[in-house]
Parts: structure tokens; C-alpha cells; sequence
């Protein structure tokens, strides 16, 4: 190409990347971003978020009409059918709409995509290789944008067919009769309960005592249940030691943490779904002397530069939580800082979500933070049993929990389980950056009939007064 210096280049166009280089453009840099795949939008959009959520939706609905929910609405069927193929195809459709809009959107911000491997040379210079755009780049900053990949187990090797990450288990070709997840994560979960509304016996194995780990221990302990009554089975304290793929499926040997028991569990797929690792390999950072972690994250300071001047890092690839949209704010902040603005994300109030039926939603301090330091705290819980839209649609599962400090009133964290809990939570991620009391949502009207009344009745509860209990 003719023009190969730039004010900014981005490496990555996942939701850091690709979210950074439109707003740097709109700041009036002249940006490039280079990614490996021929569409942009990262894991997320293409193998992530976006194609889990088509299926979780696809597959409650059909769950939904072969459990007999919706006859109890009143909606009957002569007969239900699963169409894999057509199911499959309707979620590469959402993914291609929306991969389509972001190269619409970097042509309305003139924005240069580049197709291929890249490394950073200097600072200042990176250089592409196996791809369309093969060549030398200069800019004078750098934006690190890599994201991350799912991470595996000693003794497990994915290769995507029987053995998977959340990749494989994205774009299986039939219907398995029986799959072994490992490790109750929000990634593990979301795909376990997939398959198992699909017909698949589903089988959770997660090494620690518990699911959902560092979330809330009483929203984790009532969902587990929740799950296990839509047919999900859990084996905690359970570690996996090996998977082996053959003919009739795969064999795990795993092992009971307390006893030291061995034995074999034999299941058509295995998902691996034990977390993710930056990626922070192969970018030459070693030799420029960008300073990482012990887990590969790039160490950046307040303004997301590396030790390295000119150099920044956002998203997966730095610390803290490895999630689309706290990369997203990491991408807007670098950028206005980089302009001369202010920038800053605060980690505490990155919402966490899992979109299984019902959903999750966690934002803030737990309890179990908040007895671990002896902090003062009042409660206050509605359940969704008794919030009428709840009772009108049949989401009745769940329920509103508020934590606020004891003497300021403060609102310290919100957990919720419950149908759209994902949607309810941001009302309290505004309260909270606002550093509002619950008496504060407590005092805010809230429309009836709605979910968001279960979060103002919470706040009710917090200073023992809730009405519809």
C-alpha cells in the first residue's frame, strides 16, 4: 500500500481493538489496525460472545417448547424439531451482520485495516508477515490489542473435534449424546447448558468446591441447584489428570481431591473450559523489553503504556477481568489519553454476567469480600417469586441481593440471578459510579409492572422495609 505511516496502529481488532481504533479516529488520528483473521470483531464476535449468545437463545427457546413451558402459556405444538444445521446457520448469520458492521464502520472512520501476522520491531515499527498486507508499518504509538485464547490442562491436547474449547463447542456438526465440561466457569457453564437444552447429558467437573469461582458463594450455591434441576450434574473437587480421544469418544481419568480416587469418565465431547491466557506471545516483546507478568500480561501504567515509551496495551492482554467490555473501556481510555483527555476504568464496577437461564449478574464486592475484611455490611434480598412481571412471564427463578456498607449506607456490590439480570444490574452499576446509598435507589421510582422493581425493593431490604414481602 502506498501509505504505511501512521499516528496510531492497533494490533488486534477484537473488542479493544477495533473500539479503540474508531474512537482514536474520531479523536482525529489516522489509524490502522491489523488482525490476523479476514474479519474483524476478535473472539468475541467471531468464536466468543456473540455466536454463544445466538445459541443460548436459540437453544432456550427450543427448551422452552419441549419442556411444555409454553403449553402452560397456552401455546401448544403438534410437534417440536431440532434442526442443528439450521440453528448453526442462523448464528453465523448474526455473526456476519455484525462483523460486516465494523468494516462499515472503519470505512465511515477512514480507518486502514490491515490483514496478517504482526510483530513490533521498535517502538514505532511493526511488521506484518503471513498475511494480505506483508510489509513494514510505522506509527508513533502502538496499541497492543491481542486479546486472549481459551487455556487447556497438562495431558489434554484440544484438537477441536471431540476434545474442544468454547471454539469447537461453538460450531459442533450433531447433536453429542453425552459431553464432560471441565471447569464451572461462566464460559463452561454457558456452553454446558447449550447442549443440555439441545438433549445432551451434560456433566460439570471443576476442580474447586465450588462453581463460579470468585463470584458470590450464595448466588453460586443456589444456582448450582437451579442448574441441577434443568438436568446439569456436577463433580467438584475433582481434578481432571488427562483426556484421551479414540474411536468411541473420550476417556478422562480424573481424581477426587479428597479421597485420591481415580477413575475413567467416557463422554462423546469434552469441552475445556478452564479459563484463558493473554496473548502476549510472538509480538517480539521480550526483545524490546516490555515488561510481563508471570501469567504473559503486559504490565502498563496508569495511561496503559508499557515500560516501553510509545507502546501501550489494553484489554485481555493486561490485568484484570478478561471480559468484552472492560476491554473496551481499557481501548477508550488509552486513546483519550493519548489525546491530551482524561481516561480511567475502574475494575470494581466491571459488571460480570452469565447468560445461561436465568442469568447471572454480579457487580461490586461479595459477601464472602466483604466478612473476609471485616467490613460492616447490611443485606437486603427480594425475590423475583414475588415481583408481579416476574409472576406475568413466568421468570419467577431468582432473586435481587444488595450489599451496602453499614454505617454510609453505600452501595458495595449487587448479585442477581434471575431472568435478564444481565439488563437489571446496570442500574445499579450507574448508582454505584455515582457512589449512590440504597436509600437512594430506594427512593427512585421504578415502573410497575417491571423486573427492575425486585432491585428497588432490595434496596428496601437493606434497611428492612421492603413492601411485597
Amino acid at each position: 500500500m502506498s501509505e504505511t505511516t501512521f499516528d496510531l496502529i492497533v494490533i488486534g481488532g477484537g473488542p479493544a481493538g477495533y473500539v479503540g481504533a474508531i474512537r482514536a479516529a474520531q479523536l482525529g488520528m489516522n489509524v490502522a489496525c491489523i488482525d490476523k483473521r479476514t474479519t474483524l470483531g476478535g473472539t468475541c464476535l467471531n468464536v466468543g460472545c456473540i455466536p454463544s449468545k445466538a445459541l443460548l437463545n436459540a437453544s432456550e427457546k427450543y427448551a422452552d417448547a419441549v419442556s411444555g413451558h409454553l403449553a402452560g402459556l397456552g401455546v401448544t405444538f403438534s410437534k417440536v424439531g431440532l434442526d442443528l444445521d439450521a440453528m448453526m446457520s442462523a448464528k453465523d448469520s448474526v455473526v456476519t451482520g455484525l462483523t460486516d458492521g465494523i468494516d462499515f464502520l472503519f470505512r465511515k472512520n477512514k480507518i486502514t485495516r490491515l490483514t496478517g501476522t504482526a510483530s513490533i520491531a521498535q517502538a514505532g515499527k511493526v511488521v506484518i508477515t503471513d498475511g494480505a498486507d506483508n510489509g513494514t508499518y510505522h506509527a508513533e504509538k502502538i496499541m497492543i490489542a491481542t486479546g486472549s485464547e481459551p487455556a487447556s490442562l497438562p495431558n489434554i491436547d484440544i484438537d477441536e473435534k471431540k476434545i474442544v474449547s468454547s471454539t469447537g463447542a461453538l460450531s459442533l456438526s450433531k447433536l453429542p449424546k453425552k459431553m464432560v465440561v471441565i471447569g464451572a466457569g461462566y464460559i463452561g457453564l454457558e456452553m454446558g447448558t447449550v447442549w443440555s437444552r439441545l438433549g445432551t447429558e451434560v456433566e460439570v467437573v471443576e476442580f474447586l468446591p465450588r462453581i463460579l469461582p470468585g463470584m458470590d458463594s450464595e448466588v453460586a450455591s443456589k444456582f448450582k441447584a437451579m442448574l441441577a434441576k434443568q438436568g446439569l450434574s456436577f463433580h467438584l473437587n475433582t481434578a481432571v489428570k488427562s483426556a484421551k480421544s479414540g474411536k468411541a469418544g473420550v476417556t478422562l481419568a480424573v481424581e477426587d481431591n479428597k479421597t485420591g480416587e481415580m477413575r475413567d469418565m467416557k463422554c462423546d465431547i469434552a469441552l475445556v473450559a478452564v479459563g484463558r491466557t493473554p496473548n502476549s506471545q510472538n509480538l517480539g516483546l521480550e526483545a524490546l523489553g516490555v515488561e510481563l507478568t508471570a501469567k504473559g500480561q503486559i504490565v502498563v501504567d496508569a495511561d496503559f503504556e508499557t515500560s516501553v515509551e510509545g507502546i501501550f496495551a489494553v484489554g485481555d492482554v493486561i490485568e484484570g477481568p478478561m471480559l468484552a467490555h472492560k476491554a473496551e473501556e481499557d481501548a477508550v481510555a488509552a486513546v483519550e489519553i493519548m489525546a491530551g483527555q482524561a481516561g480511567h476504568v475502574d475494575y470494581d464496577l466491571v459488571p460480570g454476567i452469565v447468560y445461561t437461564a436465568p442469568e447471572i449478574a454480579t457487580l461490586g464486592a461479595t459477601e464472602d469480600s466483604l466478612k473476609d475484611k471485616n467490613i460492616d455490611y447490611s443485606k437486603g434480598v427480594f425475590p423475583f417469586l414475588a415481583n408481579s412481571r416476574a409472576k406475568a412471564t413466568g421468570h419467577t427463578d431468582g432473586f435481587v441481593k444488595i450489599l451496602a456498607d453499614s454505617h454510609t449506607d453505600k452501595v458495595l456490590g449487587c448479585h442477581i440471578i434471575g431472568h435478564e439480570a444481565g439488563t437489571l444490574i446496570h442500574e445499579i452499576a450507574t448508582a454505584m459510579a455515582f457512589g449512590a446509598s440504597s436509600e437512594d435507589i430506594a427512593r427512585t421510582c421504578h415502573g410497575h409492572p417491571t423486573m427492575n422493581e425486585a432491585v428497588k425493593e432490595a434496596a428496601l431490604a437493606v434497611d428492612g422495609r421492603a413492601i411485597h414481602i
